[in-house]
């Protein structure tokens, strides 16, 4: 039998970024994870705070190159690689001059949240998806890490449902406590165009109505075969609608090893269940 191939979307790991639940999670997730047999695959976006030299980034010539359009506009999607010596982990970054070089995290220097989130969040998403097609890499399961990478289960169900890599991937979203305050741009809905995501798809999101986090995390809920409590503490609202969904929980544990162990037994039912 084949090792289960797990793939990691999230907004941050450590140590490219300051120690969080999220950054801690995606960072000692996947070790634990590949240790228990299965291979991994992990990308979060390449921000500008991110010092290149200092953590041995380099570009990946051959996945680098190809052009996104969001919004009519094209976007150069740049591919760097580097390596968590101690962990034996791969780590992906996803790379653009417009949205991630020479700028912070989610929020600027003022703390102020980027009015393009929207736009840098579809980019980061679209750019995992063709880097994975590139690599010719086909996850089993496809675990979701942020608020960042919420838009994924959307694409992976819908944009690229019919793509050999993502056909029959599942999709598990990590629930976190965790938010944003500026809702998404009042055209976010057309920026989300492709493939598989047309008038039909945008209309559903439309109808939604301006996208705040609450309502992000919903979406994300609706095209996730399985739910995690990243967090000790998680908006009730998620939990209940996810339960109205259907979807399958797993309860969040403080002990990181008992956690790795139930989410390591979550993704074999889970991708189980819908095969």
């Amino acid at each position: 039998m084949s090792q289960k191939k797990i793939l990691y979307i999230t907004q941050e790991i450590y140590p490219y970024l300051d120690e969080s639940p999220i950054s801690n999670t995606s960072r000692f997730l996947p070790q634990a994870i590949q240790e228990k047999g299965k291979e991994i695959r992990a990308f979060m976006p390449k921000y500008g705070t991110i010092n290149e030299r200092r953590n041995q980034l380099h570009e990946v010539i051959r996945l680098s190159g190809m052009n996104l359009i969001i919004d009519d506009a094209d976007h150069s999607l740049i591919i760097k690689v580097a390596s968590i010596q101690s962990a034996r982990m791969q780590v992906y970054f996803i790379d653009n001059e417009d949205y991630f070089q020479n700028r912070e995290l989610l929020t600027d220097k003022d703390g102020e949240e980027y009015e393009d989130n929207d736009e840098r969040s579809i980019f980061f998403i679209r750019g995992v998806m063709e880097t994975i097609k590139k690599l010719r890499w086909v996850p089993d399961v496809i675990h979701c890490h942020g608020w960042f990478s919420a838009l994924a289960p959307l694409y992976i169900k819908k944009g690229y449902a019919d793509d050999p890599c993502f056909r029959n991937s599942k999709v598990i979203y990590s629930l976190y406590d965790e938010t944003f305050k500026k809702p998404f741009q009042q055209d976010f809905a057309n920026k989300l165009r492709y493939d598989g995501i047309g008038d039909k798809e945008v209309k559903e999101v439309e109808v939604i109505g301006t996208i705040d986090y609450t309502k992000l995390m919903k979406l994300a809920i609706d095209y996730s075969d399985g739910i995690i409590m990243g967090s000790e503490t998680v908006d009730p609202e998620l939990i209940r609608y996810a339960s109205e969904k259907g979807i399958e929980l797993l309860p969040y544990q403080a002990d990181f090893n008992q956690y790795a162990e139930e989410i390591n037994r979550f993704y074999d039912r889970i991708d189980a269940s819908f095969s």
